[in-house]
């Protein structure tokens, strides 16, 4: 009797598992559905999150709440969020300061993505885009590199500081053509912006809704765009690979991460409706005349380009021995 009993036990629980995941999904989303954005309002990630929002309330038919939670490098957000509850509900869209945490900052207790907390989608990239003031005389990144050959350190070039996705692709060119160009540190992205115009710092990196405008009126000359391939906003600049140095990429990426322990079916539901967010012709046209890249990979594509971003930068970080302050 004990033994019909077990085995009807188990049978029961096996039929309510097998169905929970199903009876989840089409329950969710019931009510309204926050997204923490870890930077400030108005920034790139931030306006990126908010139009996909606007997209994804339409599709779900719930409203998406989009709050900003700026600090320590975004660990602040990415920590509030791992510890929300693990129902969907509550989604952080972090960048890719925040895999640069991981690897520079490896505080004990703070939230990691691809672990507390989990990849849903990335929303957008914006390619790093090499640059140099008109008076250098470079008109191509091999020019460059041989100008900055016969004068080593007699170039500078401007950077976000020390861990900055800019520090980090500028060591990496340095690394990869043996040259020697000094860098001068800036406190934030886009605050080199003045000296580079102002010819105080010959090269520099931007990104196309900062310095396109400069570049188009021909204050600064673009040598090449760190993607795989060109934008589409400006055909005319080369890759890096196309300018004879492949294999290097420097986006600034967001995307979409939920609290590790957020149940499958949740998570493939936010995965088709982001998807179908970004799929949008409204959505698409808003970004690409601005020279941004569109994301929407599934979480396991996003999950691998994490992990490919972390072990690219993880070598500069050694080869460079680049340290923190």
């Amino acid at each position: 009797m004990h033994k019909v009993l077990l085995k009807l036990t188990i049978f029961v629980v096996a039929c309510v598992a097998m169905h929970w995941g199903p009876a989840k999904a089409q329950a969710f989303p019931n009510k309204p559905i926050r997204i923490i954005v870890a930077t400030v309002a108005g920034s790139g990630p931030d306006i990126a999150t908010r139009q996909a929002a606007i997209r994804l309330a339409a599709i779900l038919k719930q409203p998406v709440v989009v709050e900003n939670r700026p600090g320590a490098n975004g660990m602040l957000a990415a920590n509030d969020v791992a510890k929300a509850a693990s129902d969907g509900y509550t989604l952080l869209d972090a960048n890719i300061g925040n895999a640069l945490n991981d690897i520079l900052r490896p505080t004990p207790g703070a939230a990691r993505i691809e672990q507390e907390l989990v990849p849903i989608t990335d929303i957008t990239a914006s390619p790093l885009i090499l640059v140099v003031h008109t008076s250098v005389p470079a008109n191509s990144l091999k020019e460059l590199l041989d100008l900055a050959r016969t004068k080593p350190g007699g170039l500078n070039y401007a950077s976000g500081g020390p861990g900055s996705l800019i520090q980090l692709t500028g060591e990496r060119i340095k690394l990869a053509a043996k040259v020697n160009i000094t860098e001068v540190p800036y406190k934030s992205f886009g605050a080199d912006i003045a000296d580079m115009l102002a010819g105080h710092v010959q090269v520099g990196f931007g990104v196309w809704g900062n310095i396109g405008s400069h570049i188009r009126a021909g204050k600064l000359k673009a040598l090449g765009v760190a993607s795989s391939q060109r934008l589409s906003a400006a055909p005319d600049i080369p890759t890096l690979g196309e300018a004879g140095m492949p294999d290097i990429y420097a986006t600034g990426w967001n995307g979409i991460f939920a609290p590790a322990g957020t149940p499958p079916a949740v998570l493939q539901v936010l995965s088709r409706a982001f998807m179908a967010a970004l799929a949008t012709p409204e959505f698409r046209d808003f970004f690409l005349r601005d020279g941004v890249e569109i994301g929407g990979k599934t979480p396991e594509q996003f999950s691998a380009f994490i992990r490919n971003e972390k072990t690219q930068y993880a070598k500069v970080i050694r080869d460079a021995n680049i340290k923190l302050d």
